[in-house]
């Protein structure tokens, strides 16, 4: 049982002095890594069985306001319902406390993200390690890169990031429901 998890964000409204206005009581300011931008809008999480060869299937979908933390959401979400399972995610997942001794550790959770650098950690050691660290990540970043692909997927038939057109916090919600609930039926009879 392997799974994948990761965020994407559904934009109301980009730019860092813009104001987000639309649908202000579930959505906030938030940054995207990725696309290197400031946004207001809400952060869709997504948590999918991998599949070999194949887009991963989404076992479950969050909605959440953009400045919400996704490790936070994974724990509020799924950190009570999965057990037995081995999960690939980006270095926001990393929290060796979580995974390793609470209550995740006795649904048998492992987390596995690529590896993090330790702040204050002697140069020395930073080199030795650097070789095993770099081949983790990269072996990490390969097996959760279907989930990448899937969030691209999704966007392209949808176009569901782009919310500025939405008005109201129900067409926000509709636009963002809707459009998976397609995708969804779109995944299902074509793949």
């Amino acid at each position: 049982m392997i799974s994948l998890v990761d965020s994407m964000p559904i934009i109301t409204s980009a730019g860092r002095n813009r104001t987000g206005k639309v649908a202000s009581e579930i959505t906030a300011k938030g940054y995207c890594s990725t696309k290197n931008q400031y946004y207001y809008g809400l952060k869709l999480h997504g948590l999918a069985f991998r599949r070999k060869d194949m887009l991963p299937f989404p076992e479950s979908i969050v909605l959440s306001p953009a400045d919400e933390n996704d490790l936070r959401v994974f724990k509020e979400n799924w950190g009570d319902v999965i057990y037995n399972r081995t999960c690939f995610g980006d270095k926001i997942y990393s929290d060796f406390e979580y995974f390793n001794q609470g209550k995740s550790a006795t649904q048998n959770i492992e987390m596995l993200t690529p590896v993090k650098a330790i702040k204050g950690e002697p140069l020395e050691i930073t080199q030795r390690n650097r070789a095993f660290n770099d081949l983790f990540s990269a072996a990490v970043s390969k097996i959760r890169q279907p989930i990448e692909a899937f969030f691209n997927w999704l966007n392209e038939k949808t176009n569901i990031q782009r919310a500025m057109k939405v008005r109201s916090t129900s067409g926000l919600l509709v636009h963002t429901m809707g459009k998976v609930a397609i995708a969804f039926i779109y995944l299902i009879f074509k793949y």
